[in-house]
């Protein structure tokens, strides 16, 4: 079985590319999915960051992701502490769903992970799709998405590897600043090349 990664930067419109190749039947382990489902009450990542990380349980005992978030944000220690703990459950769970549909005998999927590059997960696939759209674009999303002020928005933005630097680890690059057929059009471009 191929595996294709899917990676951009936030607000880039990566989910909105990855919805594209499910549509068309590719299936696509959402390594974000997978982020919630190993911080799932009762699961031991949750045990770990409620230690690490105090006060970041909601009164339900589920993980409340903007106090989390305001706090690795801000600071790269603490985004390698909240790394260290996540990561590798995460990693595990992605192998587990990539031999499931192996087995089930599909010919490709989709790995869609924000931090593909960075966590050198690319070095084992057979392609990288990369995700990119105007610098204004991106921000305009993530403070409209997120109800962000334009601080805090490039902050989340700087918190993440360039585009620019991701680029040469790309076999395709969709553009997805314009319009949703034009993005379609370039991920059917992108399925024809590794399908067919």
């Amino acid at each position: 079985m191929k595996l294709i990664g899917l990676t951009g930067g936030i607000a880039t419109g990566k989910s909105t590319v990855s919805a594209m190749f499910r549509e068309a039947g590719i299936p696509v382990i959402d390594a974000d999915e997978l982020a919630r489902e190993v911080v799932e009450p009762g699961q031991p990542a949750l045990a770990d960051l409620a230690a690490r990380f105090p006060g970041t349980l909601t009164p339900d005992g589920r993980l409340d992701r903007a106090k989390l978030g305001a706090r690795i944000f801000a600071d790269p220690s603490e985004r390698a502490a909240l790394a260290a703990i996540t990561h590798p459950r995460i990693h595990a769970l992605a192998m587990e769903r990539t031999s499931a549909l192996a087995a089930q005998g599909v010919p490709a999927a989709i790995y869609d992970a924000a931090l593909l590059i960075e966590n050198k997960l690319h070095e084992g696939m057979d392609g990288v799709i990369l995700v990119t759209c105007p610098p204004e674009v991106q921000l305009a999303r993530l403070r409209s998405r997120n109800a962000l002020s334009e601080a805090d928005a490039k902050l989340r933005i700087a918190s993440q590897m360039p585009v620019e630097q991701k680029a040469p680890f790309a076999t395709w690059v969709i553009d997805n600043g314009g319009t949703l057929e034009a993005t379609r059009a370039q991920v059917e471009k992108v399925i024809s090349a590794f399908v067919g």
